[in-house]
């Protein structure tokens, strides 16, 4: 097939989540021999270019808020690419590629990582009903104009689309990339976080709790990889503990298997009290750390709530814990350390459930189902 992928405001490449996603499936769908081309925004600074066999990238350089002002370019690219298909990932102000889809008959999936409809507590949702609600008209309009939506949970999407339209589709990792690190010599205990440093990650939570740890006398040292907007206020809480833990900063994609392949331990302390989204339509996000952490080898501590307690089984591919327990937290991380040989075994089930599971291969090999059954029904 020749797929047109609009991800409006995703840099390609970067060091974001949605960075990740883009690239992942646009390579995954190119490796089993499709022609894949991807719009996206212009690469983060310092990022050179990433070359992908059978992926040609176009990049839209118009501001994210902005999206809507692209679609005369793609529908230009769509025009010369002539796609059998064109997927678009969801964005608010965007649908641009569903527009020119629809205008050539071309059918179409919606990708979905959000909540199309913000609930009513969130302040962009409160402005969108004074103003007689312009963006939930224009998200839903996306919704129907999409013959398929893949979303990690299907509560994202209104009630009022046909449920036959929407497949639920966990995203992945990348198996082959991050490998586990070889147990001999057994590894020194390092605790390691990957994300964007926004309060619903929970990083703050982390230094609390290996604050508790170290103050109890332990010794291990805890990296947190990435940036964002707590990162500062994170970083002044860490500092009584400077010795321990480290900030590596925003790093390219292809550093993280090799910072991953040092630690012993993933830990991923989401809180939805921070994100009322999150609150209200439930945990949407299919979270990339997770599946990349048990890529790694690693066992997990994570949040006990679903979906993620259904990824990480408690004793069987890491520890789960109340969510914004931070004493409770430390206690997961404790138990972990305090036995190497189980952390190790954990990890181990962890490796095997993400490559049965949850890797890009197998989420590529979904939605490549989803997309023939759509060209061959025209």
């Amino acid at each position: 097939m020749n797929i047109l992928y609009v991800a409006c405001g995703i840099p390609l490449p970067g060091t974001l989540g949605g960075s990740t996603h883009t690239l992942e499936v646009a390579r995954g769908l190119a490796g089993r021999g499709h022609v894949v081309h991807v719009v996206a925004a212009p690469a983060q600074p310092h990022l050179a270019p990433v070359a992908v066999p059978g992926v040609t990238t176009h990049t839209l350089v118009v501001p994210k808020l902005l999206s809507f002002l692209g679609d005369r370019q793609i529908d230009r690219w769509c025009e010369q690419i002539a796609p059998d298909i064109v997927m678009e990932r969801y964005y608010n102000f965007a649908g641009g590629g569903l527009r020119a889809a629809a205008r050539r008959g071309i059918p179409t999936v919606l990708e979905v990582n959000a909540a199309i409809i913000d609930p009513p507590v969130v302040l962009k949702r409160r402005i969108d009903d004074l103003l007689g609600g312009p963006l939930r008209h224009a998200a839903v309009a996306q919704c129907r104009m999409a013959d398929r939506i893949v979303t990690p949970l299907a509560s994202t999407v209104p009630d009022t689309i046909a449920r036959e339209r929407v497949v639920e589709l966990p995203w992945g990792a990348a198996v082959e990339r991050f490998t586990p690190a070889s147990d001999d010599p057994p590894r020194p205990a390092h605790v390691v976080f990957l994300g964007s440093f926004r309060g619903w990650h929970g990083a703050a939570d982390l230094v609390r709790a290996c604050g508790r740890l170290y103050d109890a006398g332990m010794r291990f040292t805890c990296t947190l990889i990435g940036d964002g907007p707590e990162r500062a206020a994170v970083e002044a809480l860490a500092t009584r503990w400077a010795e321990h833990i480290r900030f590596s900063g925003a790093v390219p994609y292809e550093h993280v298997p090799t910072l991953l392949a040092t630690a012993t331990i993933g830990v991923a302390p989401f809180d939805t009290s921070r994100h009322p989204a999150l609150r209200a339509a439930g945990f949407f996000w299919s979270p990339l750390k997770v599946y990349e952490y048990m890529a790694a080898g690693l066992p997990v501590v994570t949040t006990d709530l679903p979906p993620l307690n259904r990824i990480i089984r408690a004793g069987q591919e890491g520890e789960l814990f109340a969510e914004g327990d931070v004493a409770a937290l430390a206690q997961a991380i404790e138990r972990l350390l305090c036995d190497p040989a189980r952390a190790r075994a954990l990890g181990h089930a962890a490796r095997e459930r993400v490559v049965a599971h949850y890797s890009w291969s197998h989420h590529c090999a979904e939605l490549e189902r989803i997309m023939q059954q759509l060209v061959a029904r025209g």
